[in-house]
């Protein structure tokens, strides 16, 4: 069950907020969403709802062992067995096919695939699982003895298929603590509202270009068609994600949650750095307290970090998925900060007013530019075709063909990459309405919002005001974009 469908919209949300404000006190409220969380995954993975019981059954176990160990070396040993079986778990189910196929190319075997279906979600509920287990090895209070607890903390339907990952220290007291107020409710409404936009109105008219051109054959893809569809994905991937995070954020505070924040205007970054301190805050987050931090963060000198950043990376790829395209991703980012780290020009240093707008277009170019061409491996179906649609967008290898679309009579070139130019595939996407969504998307990736924000810093009650009327023009365009439209994935359900 997706958020941007209709059975969601008008079955299972309604239902559950009228019984969520009918039911008398927090722990029958708990319990219900408990049993609403469960439904809401069994509605898509019916048979996956066992692993995912059995995954916090364990680390309720695992949690309770390490609260009442008697010595450090015990609560350790089950700390590492807690870690062995989640990230085995995780493993079996997630990259064994991708494990066959390494042994077979290192050995030139035929090994067949084993061809486990992947449980949606496994990546999200496992690192929260995992966060409890580590949460409460550092501070045994931590402990949550009532197993149902424990299950809605893991299962809540708004981040349980696709994150934000929460930490189990950042919400364990609003688990049997929390307000639930006619503000909270209106802020979620209208959080979720501008996620539902961002997803149906963006994200799904990105994406639709996007498919269409990385599905494309070699023969068929030139310059335009190369840029068109990376920067089409670009901006499908942000919306998507930070739309279901959005979703999830207002659900959660119509339900008397806060959740931390997972999206910050990444593609305003002027670093790979920044863009990570932006982009998927929640993962980052849980890679540097979880691994980054215990392998030594940035304590044990240059060398050391450095190694630290490409090894916490290199799990981010991995992370993704089973495939070599999301390794090679997350090591080509890890390269990026690595090198960011000698570089001279550091982000807040001072310099002399003339300099600075140039150099802060020229340092948010260059990581647009990174982000981009990471975002094409990471959306190939292999490593070959990521690189060769690279090579389209980078070596202008339809250069020839444009000038001579213009009229020009341009002679030959002695490269065996020049091509033709088909501007047709670009020019047939650009519409009037994929143009201004495409506008629309570039203003909406940008901070825009904070300057508005900014501007009613003393007039919070218009603000507010005016947010909450256009909420629902908004709510209604979405549904009437829902009763007409079929393309409607979500990226990060495969993850």
């Amino acid at each position: 069950m997706v958020f941007s469908s209709a059975v969601f919209l008008f079955i299972f949300l309604p239902l559950v907020y009228v019984l969520f404000l009918i039911l008398p006190g927090i722990k029958a409220k708990n319990f219900m969403l408990m049993l609403a969380s469960l439904l809401f995954y069994a509605f898509g993975e019916p048979m996956a709802i066992v692993l995912m019981l059995v995954s916090v059954a364990v680390n309720y176990f695992f949690g309770v062992g390490i609260s009442k160990s008697t010595s450090d070396k015990t609560s350790k040993l089950l700390l590492v067995l807690a870690v062995t079986v989640n990230i085995g778990m995780l493993g079996v189910f997630k990259y064994t096919d991708f494990a066959v196929d390494l042994l077979n190319t290192v050995s030139s075997g035929s090994l067949p695939h084993v061809n486990i279906r992947l449980p949606i979600g496994i990546s999200f509920f496992t690192f929260q699982a995992l966060s409890y287990v580590i949460d409460v090895y550092k501070d045994r209070q931590r402990v949550q003895k009532n197993f149902f607890s424990l299950l809605l903390f893991v299962s809540f339907f708004p981040q349980l298929i696709a994150g934000p990952i929460i930490k189990y220290y950042d919400v364990a007291l609003q688990i049997d603590n929390r307000s639930i107020t006619l503000d909270k409710t209106m802020q979620g409404i209208r959080r979720f509202t501008v996620g539902l936009s961002k997803k149906l109105l963006i994200a799904n008219a990105m994406g639709f270009a996007a498919d269409g051109i990385f599905a494309l054959g070699r023969d068929s893809l030139g310059t335009p068609n190369a840029w068109l569809g990376a920067v089409a994905y670009v901006f499908q991937i942000y919306f998507d994600f930070s739309a279901y995070s959005d979703m999830a954020i207002g659900l959660g505070k119509m339900f008397g949650f806060e959740f931390k924040e997972n999206f910050n205007y990444p593609y305003a970054a002027r670093s790979i750095k920044d863009f990570w301190r932006r982009w998927h805050i929640s993962l980052s987050a849980w890679f540097k307290e979880y691994l980054y931090i215990p392998l030594g963060g940035n304590r044990k000198g240059k060398l050391r970090t450095n190694i630290n950043k490409i090894i916490v990376f290199f799990f981010t790829g991995l992370w993704h998925g089973a495939n070599i395209t999301f390794v090679v991703w997350g090591l080509f980012h890890g390269l990026f900060l690595m090198l960011e780290s000698f570089i001279p020009v550091k982000e807040g240093m001072k310099m002399p007013r003339f300099l600075r707008v140039p150099v802060t277009a020229l340092q948010r170019l260059y990581t647009m530019l990174a982000v981009t061409a990471g975002f094409v491996i990471f959306r190939a179906e292999t490593l070959s075709d990521g690189l060769y649609f690279l090579s389209k967008m980078f070596l202008f290898s339809d250069f020839r063909g444009f000038l001579i679309s213009l009229g020009d009579d341009f002679p030959e070139f002695p490269y065996p990459y020049i091509r033709s130019f088909p501007f047709s595939l670009a020019a047939e996407y650009f519409t009037p309405l994929f143009t201004v969504i495409f506008i629309a998307a570039v203003i909406a990736a940008l901070p825009v919002k904070n300057t508005v924000e900014r501007l009613f810093r003393n007039r919070a009650k218009v603000y507010d005001t005016v947010t909450y009327v256009l909420t629902f023009p908004l709510l209604l365009l979405c549904i009437m974009n829902l009763s007409s439209a079929s393309y409607n994935p979500f990226i990060y359900f495969r993850f």
